[in-house]
């Protein structure tokens, strides 16, 4: 379990501004799972989910430059929700998974030429002698503007994106897990991303992006 509570390079739990963070949202409790409980709230809430701050540069995966951005996307998130439960003794790592959004926007379909959302990231945390999925992901501001419950977590059952919206929608499918890691895959991650989207790795992609930046009402 030592490399699941160590700091590393993506979940840099020993960051101050994580250790701030952490210590401010863990909660009253000393039991593990009501820390890790809050803590998965306050990451949820405090980071506005915002698909379009991807990045090739492999500084935006740590958990503290989602803190610091105030909106990441999925992998941030889950790193810097990982890198809080470690600051707190609770083991943690990433999962990542390719899924499949039904209720994608044209906006971002046209983005990503696909329906399928390659290294989607999710946190797994050890409480009560097991592990346990936690997705941190979307904010529920985002939840209510889709019309989506937004995922609860109570230590005990996974947290995952659900199949279906309140209308019997078909939303999210999973595709592909690639499994979980200590820390974020550099290299497999951003290979995989590529064989996906290679249009994204084109020169442009960065101006691209700051485009649609800014606006989630197209997310």
């Amino acid at each position: 379990m030592h490399e699941y509570l160590s700091p590393s390079r993506f979940i840099d739990s020993d960051h101050p501004a994580v250790v701030e963070f952490a210590e401010t949202h863990r909660g009253p409790s000393s039991d593990p799972l009501e820390q890790a409980v809050s803590l998965y709230y306050a990451v949820r809430e405090a980071v506005r989910y915002n698909p379009y701050t991807f990045s090739r540069d492999p500084e935006t995966l740590r958990g503290s430059h989602a803190l610091a951005s105030g909106e990441s996307y999925c992998v941030p998130k889950a790193t810097l929700l990982a890198g809080c439960a470690r600051h707190c003794g609770i083991a943690a790592r990433i999962g990542l998974a390719d899924v499949r959004n039904h209720l994608s926007t044209p906006r971002l379909l046209e983005l990503l030429r696909s329906d399928v959302f390659a290294m989607h990231g999710y946190t797994e945390l050890y409480l009560q002698g097991r592990w346990v999925k936690a997705t941190p992901a979307f904010n529920r501001k985002l939840c209510e503007m889709y019309d989506v419950a937004p995922l609860e977590f109570d230590g005990r059952h996974d947290s995952v994106f659900h199949p279906f919206n309140r209308q019997g929608e078909q939303m999210m499918e999973y595709v592909l897990d690639h499994g979980q890691f200590a820390d974020v895959p550099e290299t497999f991650f951003f290979k995989h991303l590529e064989t996906c989207y290679p249009h994204l790795f084109a020169e442009q992609m960065p101006m691209l992006l700051d485009d649609m930046q800014g606006d989630l009402s197209q997310v």
